[in-house]
């Protein structure tokens, strides 16, 4: 669960610009976190190369494909009803049309998908995008094609991304892939793999195109970014057999979090997502050190109960969770502190639910994301431990943490009435076509009239009103970003 979903996202299908060669036409919609949506323009790009544009139009669809996430019951249920739609327009318009599902689901439900449900074509896991040109080949000779192949090396660090469905503003560089966090709750080491870091050159390669193409603001993306590990290639677990000098030039999450702030010293720079046991305070102090580097820090907790975070498997305890908030503020003390939380795990009891309400009123997150728990199926949760917290009770637990939660959001935005914010403008406001709306350092949304600025522009901007969620204020000029 600790990767952020944005629900206003869920099934986009993704366009790109097209090519006039290519002759034959891909529907792709991306659902789950933000690496799925930055793993589906990894396949757009190597689609493109094989003859594919995109189209939004699945009734003209040669290869209709689904990027999938496994984290959460409702994702999935979501995509059978995507695929089962994709099967009804196949049937009734377009027989030859192929139908694949890629990422974490693919994984998971490979055999159900392709030998008993008889529901696509292909299924290709999350390191295997690569296959996608064989695979195809092998779909368009009449027979179903698998590839879900978790891999110990690929981090497509030589793929550039076609960036899809971009506001040309702000883009995820994907940093490293797989996770080692046997999390109880969490299917990700067992669909995305163990954790592999991406090569330093590459991800500065790809942040410097990426200004040069106009993008002011990137985010390093990874299951668990703190723990990126570079020294040479291979997993993160056999750093210990590494030599002396792979050692000694070895590049950890901070000194590349540096390496991108000096790259591009007017570029903003954020990342997600973080675990408590791996975000060190010298990655904070990077942060504190150079103005480019977003002060916010989306930093799941799951549960304040130290029972229960035992239970998760989690590698940290509630007092030093604390003590790592303690220190984030102290070093950087404008920084915001975002949250997951899971309510209704196995045996959670009223008490361990008060402990995460009290955990709340301690931190007071900016703002967070919550759920009840949902079982997840080849899990150690789902294995070995019954899903015994009543449904009701769940809603009523997940409800009280919302409004609280609402109440500390409302909070921390008004802590910045009266002051001066820097806003990336990235898009029109959805509410009045008058109003930009953009984001600050804290990751705060905020709308002001448009006057002389355009998408793309940093912009100061004195607040004069908020609602729990969004500043409300009026430019008064460029930033130094400009």
């Amino acid at each position: 669960m600790d990767k952020i979903i944005d629900e206003n996202k869920q099934g986009e299908s993704l366009i790109l610009e097209q090519k006039k060669d290519n002759k034959r036409k891909l529907f792709i919609e991306s659902y789950g976190c933000a690496m799925n949506f930055s793993d589906s323009e990894i396949v757009a790009s190597i689609m493109a190369n094989q003859g594919f544009n995109t189209t939004q139009h699945l009734e003209d669809a040669d290869l209709v494909l689904v990027n999938t996430c496994s984290i959460r019951d409702k994702a999935e249920q979501t995509v059978r009803k995507r695929l089962e739609k994709y099967n009804a327009v196949k049937r009734a318009h377009n027989p030859k049309m192929k139908v694949g599902v890629l990422g974490c689901m693919a994984e998971r439900l490979k055999t159900k998908f392709l030998e008993e449900e008889k529901i696509v074509d292909l299924v290709v896991g999350p390191d295997a995008y690569k296959d996608l040109p064989n695979l195809l080949a092998e779909v368009d000779e009449g027979r179903d094609a698998i590839n879900v192949m978790l891999s110990k090396e690929e981090t497509y660090g030589d793929i550039s991304p076609v960036r899809l469905n971009t506001n040309g503003v702000t883009a995820f560089v994907s940093i490293t892939r797989g996770c080692d966090n046997m999390c109880t709750f969490c299917v990700v080491p067992f669909t995305r793999g163990r954790e592999r870091s991406r090569d330093p050159q590459s991800i500065l390669e790809e942040v410097n195109d990426l200004w040069n193409r106009g993008f002011k603001e990137i985010t390093l993306l990874g299951q668990n970014v703190d723990s990126y590990l570079w020294y040479g290639g291979g997993l993160k677990k056999d750093f210990e057999k590494a030599s002396e000098i792979q050692k000694a030039t070895s590049v950890n999450f901070s000194k590349l979090l540096e390496l991108c702030a000096k790259a591009q010293p007017k570029m903003r720079i954020r990342f997600s997502t973080s675990n408590p046991q791996d975000l060190t305070l010298d990655v904070v102090k990077t942060m504190a050190k150079y103005n480019n580097i977003c002060n916010h820090i989306h930093l799941p907790v799951q549960s304040g109960s130290d029972r229960i975070l035992k239970e998760m498997n989690r590698l940290h305890t509630r007092k030093e969770y604390m003590t790592l908030i303690d220190n984030i503020r102290q070093i950087i003390p404008d920084c915001a502190i975002s949250q997951d939380m899971i309510v209704g795990f196995p045996t959670e009891t009223e008490d361990d639910f008060q402990d995460t309400v009290s955990l709340m009123n301690y931190v007071k997150y900016n703002f967070g994301y919550m759920f009840t728990y949902s079982e997840r199926p080849g899990t150690l949760a789902e294995r070995k431990m019954k899903d015994d917290v009543p449904e009701e009770v769940k809603k009523r637990r997940l409800q009280d943490i919302v409004d609280l939660q609402r109440d500390h959001s409302e909070i921390k935005t008004k802590e910045h009435l009266n002051t001066i914010v820097e806003v990336l403008i990235e898009k029109e406001s959805k509410k009045s076509n008058s109003q930009w709306s953009g984001r600050t350092s804290q990751n705060i949304v905020a709308v002001f009239p448009k006057g002389s600025y355009k998408i793309g522009d940093f912009v100061n901007v004195k607040i004069t009103d908020c609602t729990s969620a969004t500043l409300i204020g009026e430019a008064i000029g460029y930033s130094d970003n400009n």
